[in-house]
């Protein structure tokens, strides 16, 4: 992975098969897994072995390439049955993040309007390549239009990643600090380490490090606390989903926009237009809760009692009355909201 990041997953044409950085196992061990079987890239997504809304797009896609490879059916019939049937194993997989759908949909609609089986893997492959490639120009713009928003000299916090692990390549949030330290500007990052999973501590940190880029690691806890001492400019994070009245992120987000509003601190958003919901409002968007292991186990140490319940929901709900402004790949979109328009006025250039 070469600084300002490198390719987190890609199509390995030779071998035939989805290549990836295994993330749960960073920043201890880089390890690139094969994936040639679309129940393995289900299992990873759960995993969050692949993880970060752009990539889990970009992932989708490919998956539904990889459904149209593998099915072992004769008749056309079957075999769009076997890709419908795969590309629905992974759209359950993540409910909350929209990219992974809009990927699979958007892959899912050329093999379904194709004429034959050959037809339909070589127009997947290459829709999916499209994508792929598509995402990395997205991120690079955001970071051209984020950068501009940011000081000369400046602090910035981030929570989770949102960087090229979580992209095809660059970031979003992350890409907005990488295309700032480019253009000369002195940038420090403060990345919480996002419990439970601590991809900020793991993955953010280990990206910006690599990087060169000024890193420190806070407890989330943490935060609010540097904000009042000064000590942060701006909030910058990744989004899961966009709905007209709320921002759907790592949980932990919602707190860090709040206590940004109290200190009058900036909180940027940076996520590409295929993270936007057109359809649905906060409250219709389901809340993916993960495992109790994640809180309860670190290492081999449990830490919660047995009789204790646990609650982990992966994502929160940030009110678009908190957030100073979405970057996007078009450029700086500023609360209040019209999805419907924006998408509207993108999909007829």
């Amino acid at each position: 992975m070469e600084p300002g990041g490198s390719t987190t997953l890609w199509w390995d044409s030779g071998a035939g098969c989805l290549c990836y950085i295994e993330q749960t196992l960073l920043p201890n061990e880089l390890v690139v897994v094969e994936c040639r079987d679309i129940g393995r890239l289900a299992t990873a997504i759960r995993r969050l072995e692949i993880r970060g809304a752009p990539a889990l797009g970009v992932a989708g896609a490919y998956g539904v390439a990889l459904a149209t490879l593998t099915s072992p059916s004769t008749s056309w019939e079957q075999f769009l049955d076997d890709v419908r049937k795969g590309a629905a194993m992974l759209r359950s997989t993540r409910p909350t993040a929209i990219n992974l759908a809009w990927g699979i949909n958007r892959v899912l609609a050329l093999v379904e309007t194709s004429e034959n089986r050959e037809q339909a893997r070589k127009r997947a492959l290459d829709e999916a390549d499209t994508i792929s490639r598509e995402d990395t120009a997205c991120c690079h713009a955001i970071g051209h239009y984020g950068a501009e928003l940011l000081p000369e000299s400046c602090t910035v916090l981030t929570h989770c990643n949102a960087g090229a692990l979580a992209c095809s390549s660059w970031g979003t949030a992350l890409g907005v600090i990488r295309s700032a330290v480019k253009a000369g500007k002195q940038v420090r990052v403060i990345a919480c380490e996002t419990r439970p999973l601590l991809q900020g501590a793991r993955l953010t940190a280990w990206e910006l490090a690599r990087d060169g880029i000024d890193v420190t690691v806070i407890t989330d806890s943490m935060a609010a606390q540097f904000m009042r001492k000064g000590a942060i400019d701006a909030v910058i994070v990744g989004a899961d989903r966009i709905t007209c009245d709320a921002v759907f992120n790592k949980i932990g987000t919602y707190m860090h926009a709040v206590c940004a509003k109290h200190h009058d601190i900036p909180f940027y958003v940076a996520a590409p237009l295929s993270t936007f919901d057109g359809k649905n409002r906060e409250h219709d968007v389901v809340i993916e809760e993960r495992g109790r292991e994640e809180v309860t186990t670190m290492g081999n140490r449990t830490f919660v009692p047995d009789k204790a319940a646990v609650r982990n929901p992966a994502f929160d709900a940030t009110p678009m009355e908190l957030v100073s402004a979405i970057i996007m790949e078009n450029g700086i979109l500023r609360p209040p909201v019209n999805i419907q328009s924006l998408l509207s006025c993108t999909n007829t250039k």
